[in-house]
């Protein structure tokens, strides 16, 4: 089974699969205070909009980082 760990700010939630991960740095590299791989959470969505974190998850190489738009009650 796929893992699979969410991180939420209320309106999306960013899905990472760790086993697609390449590392390639392109989150951290686009976003600094967003992903801090050497903090736990290391995935701090909270720290910019939801069209800037949906810009970079869409600049995913591997495909590790993905995203749900939370539905309104």
């Amino acid at each position: 089974m796929e893992k699979k760990i969410e991180y939420t700010n209320g309106e999306i939630a960013i899905i990472w699969k760790p086993e697609l991960c390449k590392h390639a740095g392109i989150c951290v590299k686009m976003l600094p205070k967003v992903y801090r791989p050497k903090e736990r959470p290391w995935v701090l969505p909270e720290n910019a909009t939801t069209e800037q974190l949906i810009a970079q998850i869409e600049q995913c190489p591997s495909g590790a980082l993905t995203y749900l738009m939370n539905r309104k009650l």
